[in-house]
């Protein structure tokens, strides 16, 4: 396993950072394709990593039902695991707003991107607390006077792996995107792993641009950019192995 220090993974995104025109967050969703920057592959994948890619793409498919008692649940759990000891009044509530959601309601956030992103959020806060308090609370470094808010960059994340890792298509050709599949075939759970490695990538990169809240697309892009890097690695055989999943346990 490739080991790297804070102060490294730190430098290396300052070196990384992409600079450019300013945008505001609402428009994020629709503003993060790029054009194809890797050569195609052409892989054939074992029925293990065949199967475990339909199922993630299935879970795509499910767009949040704001009628659906599953859904109403995982939005309580959510909120439960982010705030223990405060009371939910209701799954429309002022409340939401200090999660980082847009308003009251955020199931109107979930359009984008679907019930995978809460699905992704619950993930996050039950299996790296430490980590998903520490930036839903926004502890470390030297913090903007506008922050991103934690829920919304939380969507925008899943939506920008859903396209780096190119999982609209039937298979994915590009170096990130099946090297991804080969470590789904050995963790099903890659994906969301995955999207918690890339969070914490994503607020390193924010506080290496020492970035502000309308400079959020140029930090989402350039958490793409890296990540993009370390999942084209030769020696990744589980998703551990990639160099960011120490900022998990920072």
């Amino acid at each position: 396993m490739i080991m790297m220090g804070r102060l490294n993974y730190r430098s290396l995104l300052v070196a990384n950072a992409m600079v450019g025109p300013k945008a505001w967050i609402g428009g994020i969703l629709q503003g993060n394709r790029r054009n194809g920057s890797h050569k195609f592959v052409h892989y054939t994948f074992n029925p293990i990593q065949e199967q475990r890619l339909y199922r993630l793409q299935e879970r795509l498919q499910v767009p949040f039902d704001k009628t659906c008692p599953d859904h109403q649940e995982a939005l309580r759990a959510l909120w439960h695991a982010a705030f223990p000891n405060v009371p939910l009044k209701g799954l429309i509530s002022e409340q939401w707003k200090d999660m980082g959601w847009q308003g009251p309601n955020p199931s109107t956030d979930f359009r984008g991107c679907g019930f995978i992103s809460l699905e992704n959020l619950l993930f996050f806060a039950r299996t790296y607390p430490a980590s998903f308090h520490r930036l839903l609370f926004k502890r470390d470094g030297m913090r903007a006077a506008w922050e991103y808010p934690f829920a919304v960059a939380g969507i925008n994340v899943s939506f920008m792996l859903i396209q780096m890792l190119d999982l609209s298509a039937v298979k994915p050709k590009s170096l990130p995107g099946v090297n991804f599949v080969k470590l789904l075939g050995e963790d099903e759970e890659a994906f969301d792993v995955l999207y918690c490695i890339a969070f914490e990538m994503m607020d390193a990169q924010w506080l290496a641009m020492r970035a502000s809240y309308m400079e959020f697309k140029e930090v989402l892009q350039g958490t793409r950019t890296q990540l993009e890097r370390e999942l084209s690695l030769e020696d990744l055989n589980r998703i551990q192995d990639l160099p960011a999943y120490n900022l998990l346990f920072k």
